[in-house]
């Protein structure tokens, strides 16, 4: 029977492991697998319960950042030591239903590259948080070559060839769901209506999501930075063509240069866009810089993996 190795990342869920594990044991009993727990800086008993899940369960391994690095890096390290042929990503809080998992590795047998999951609805989430998702989408997909399925989440099964692919891309500045559309294969795409965490709060606050979505767009399209350009030329056209209208009205009616809340409002205006424009050039400016140091994307305090199999992987 193939290994299905299922990475989970985790960030302060010591009120969500223990139950997340029951579940997932109880959908996968009778099925060749290892589940991978990325410990992304933890600041409470994580770490600890993992440990303990792994002294009694020998399908357990446990990977523990020397900080908080993101959930990106934790998603990353985990594809770098999972070594099943079928790959599976998915969340501590339940949120991703392990009763998917099933489905998700019949699609795969049926010839599909990448089972996904997709939710149809986000009951019981902040309208906010559900409006910004929207508007997040709808400007991605109209900018960008790469195309996002809304509702598109970070719980899928794939196989090693698509995994492999995805470890290709090591690049630092990383955003996952992007990645995955980027390299292609075909997926199918399963619908479930959105759950609740179990237990605890999530850690993405509003802030979080905007700059999640800021790095996301750098990441995958230079478009804003051709419409900075564009926004230039017409900015300058429209002054230039002030500037014939007022020295038209001067000649014809000798009218005087009039209006200091004009020109105070005009200066305010061309400052305010400058900022953006700098800003826009900032962000991509900021992506090449990370890259350039050349920095590693998490670094590991301790793990139970063994080092034979940690020099085979890396």
């Amino acid at each position: 029977m193939e290994l299905l190795s299922i990475i989970v990342p985790c960030y302060n869920e010591e009120k969500t492991v223990e139950m997340f594990m029951k579940e997932l044991q109880k959908t996968l009993d009778g099925f060749n697998y290892e589940v991978i727990f990325i410990n992304d800086g933890s600041e409470d008993n994580t770490l600890e319960i993992i440990k303990n899940l792994a002294d009694s369960n020998p399908n357990v391994i446990y990977i523990s950042f020397s900080r908080n690095f993101g959930k990106e890096s934790a998603i990353y390290a985990g594809l770098i030591n999972a070594t099943g042929s079928l790959v599976g990503l998915m969340d501590a809080d339940l949120q991703h239903p392990p009763s998917l998992l099933p489905e998700m590795i019949e699609a795969i047998n049926e010839g599909y590259d990448v089972a996904a999951a997709k939710r149809v609805s986000k009951k019981g989430e902040p309208i906010v948080n559900s409006l910004g998702s929207r508007f997040f989408y709808r400007i991605f997909n109209s900018i960008s070559s790469i195309k996002l399925v809304a509702g598109a989440t970070d719980y899928r099964v794939m196989t090693r060839q698509v995994t492999d692919a995805v470890l290709r891309l090591n690049e630092y500045n990383r955003f996952s769901k992007g990645l995955f559309q980027w390299v292609g294969f075909e997926t199918k795409w399963i619908e479930y209506e959105n759950i609740q965490r179990v237990a605890g709060e999530s850690t993405w606050s509003l802030g979080d999501l905007i700059r999640y979505s800021l790095k996301a767009i750098v990441a995958f399209t230079t478009l804003p930075l051709s419409l900075s350009i564009v926004l230039g030329f017409i900015i300058s056209a429209l002054a230039f063509i002030y500037l014939l209208f007022i020295i038209v009205k001067y000649l014809i009616y000798s009218d005087p240069v009039q209006g200091f809340a004009t020109t105070i409002c005009a200066i305010l205006f061309l400052g305010g866009m400058q900022m953006i424009l700098i800003g826009i050039l900032g962000k991509y400016l900021e992506n090449t810089y990370n890259e350039t140091k050349n920095r590693p994307i998490f670094l590991v305090k301790e793990t139970n993996i063994d080092d034979k199999r940690l020099d085979k992987i890396r």
